[in-house]
């Protein structure tokens, strides 16, 4: 990471090397958000999909159609 020594930069270098360090800071953050929601979509499928399985079984053993 980027390290600054306030007494050897002058105001423009410092503004600069803020903006900098901001725009960073502000690209990690925005990989950060897309993997969590990445993660959050799998997640949600998995989720979906135990679900789904779970009621085909409960609807296989349950034998709906033999009152028919």
């Amino acid at each position: 990471m980027l390290k600054r020594k306030d007494q050897d930069l002058s105001q423009i270098q410092t503004e600069v090397f803020d903006i900098i360090v901001g725009i960073d800071e502000e690209k990690q953050q925005a990989k950060l958000k897309k993997a969590s929601k990445k993660s959050l979509t799998c997640r949600r499928a998995i989720e979906e999909r135990k679900q789904q399985k779970e009621l085909e079984h409960q609807i296989n053993d349950e034998l709906w159609f033999d009152d028919i």
